[in-house]
């Protein structure tokens, strides 16, 4: 169902939990563009995205940091996609929040920003999903989410800790989010990669056939 109305509505540019099966279902382009790079911010100071924003293939992934399965693909895969693909300029790589596991999905996703806004997302993110367990949900209170930002080197701890609370971050996360469900984004992880919809944490070599099948095209 997420892959039928994430086709139908970005085709047609109208602008819970996790699972490790899914499937690569490709789609056709519509008016020049890929079906991520309709839904991609394409911002080039956006702290949540990596890679060159004018790089051939771009990558969206929808994210709970809560979500055991997004910390696989996080520690597993994605490191290689980046020496791969995203230092070399093949891929851009956009992360949208979809906190679907509750009110500590969104006070992480909100502490990610906080450390985003210091220049420190990626650590942050690298931190906390090393610390997740390999299955459920993990408990992620404020302090936690402190001591991850500490692990990050997030250099004004005072303002990291105020933004915690700051209700425009909040509602950020929780925009993110009711965005990726009207999408159909109801399991995360999920991806867009050009115009093939990778559902859940598959295999690297999944995400590479996906994305040399994308480049072929450029």
């Amino acid at each position: 169902m997420a892959v039928f109305l994430l086709v139908v509505i970005v085709t047609q540019q109208v602008a819970t939990p996790g699972s490790t099966g899914g499937a690569v279902t490709p789609s056709s382009n519509a008016a020049g563009q890929t079906m991520a790079e309709k839904v991609a911010r394409a911002q080039a100071d956006d702290p949540m995205a990596w890679g060159d924003p004018k790089a051939p293939v771009v990558i969206v992934q929808w994210t709970d940091f809560r979500c055991p399965f997004c910390a696989a693909f996080a520690k597993d895969t994605l490191p290689t996609l980046f020496t791969q693909y995203i230092d070399t300029g093949k891929v851009r790589f956009e992360l949208h929040d979809a906190a679907l596991f509750g009110d500590q999905s969104v006070d992480a996703a909100v502490a990610a920003r906080a450390a985003g806004a210091q220049g420190k997302y990626h650590e942050f993110m690298t931190a906390l999903y090393a610390a997740a367990p390999d299955s459920g949900h993990p408990d992620l209170p404020k302090e936690t989410l402190i001591g991850f930002a500490k692990t990050a080197g997030v250099p004004d701890m005072t303002a990291f800790a105020a933004a915690l609370d700051d209700p425009a971050l909040r509602k950020q996360v929780t925009d993110a989010t009711a965005s990726a469900q009207k999408l159909g984004v109801n399991s995360v992880p999920f991806f867009v990669v050009g115009n093939q919809v990778v559902n859940g944490a598959q295999p690297l070599m999944n995400f590479q056939s996906a994305i040399e099948t994308e480049l072929a095209k450029k």
